[in-house]
């Protein structure tokens, strides 16, 4: 059973602040990764390179682990984040893939934008 869904139905008590979480968080991953790729993708004008960073980003949000032991224990650290991932409820896959669709949404506007004559720096 889903931990936003009860048998008895959406909006009981503690589901309902469960889904009004799931909701918040899907609209926050979604904004704060449209904006970041969106000013990256200005400053740097490669379009689709924050699409191919989200996921080095997701690793680092999931593991316990820091970014050096990824260089320094790569023995221990990378099968800790390969279980992790493969642990992930759907709650948390659906609110990280909001963050990758910002990251694509926002590919695509500036790739509109400049097609139609917008001038970033």
């Amino acid at each position: 059973m889903s931990l936003f869904l009860s048998e008895k139905g959406i909006g009981k008590g503690k589901e309902e602040h469960n889904l009004i979480q799931l909701i918040v968080s899907v609209l926050l991953y979604f904004v704060i990764f449209f904006g970041i790729a969106f000013i990256l993708n200005m400053l740097l004008r490669q379009t689709w390179l924050m699409a191919f960073v989200y996921p080095i980003i997701v690793i680092l949000i999931i593991s316990d682990h820091s970014f050096t032991q990824f260089f320094t224990q790569p023995g221990n650290a990378f099968p800790d984040v390969m279980t992790k991932v493969t642990t992930l409820t759907m709650v948390d896959i659906v609110i990280l893939s909001s963050g990758l669709l910002g990251t694509i949404v926002s590919g695509i506007v500036i790739k509109m934008l400049r097609k139609t004559g917008y001038q970033m720096f």
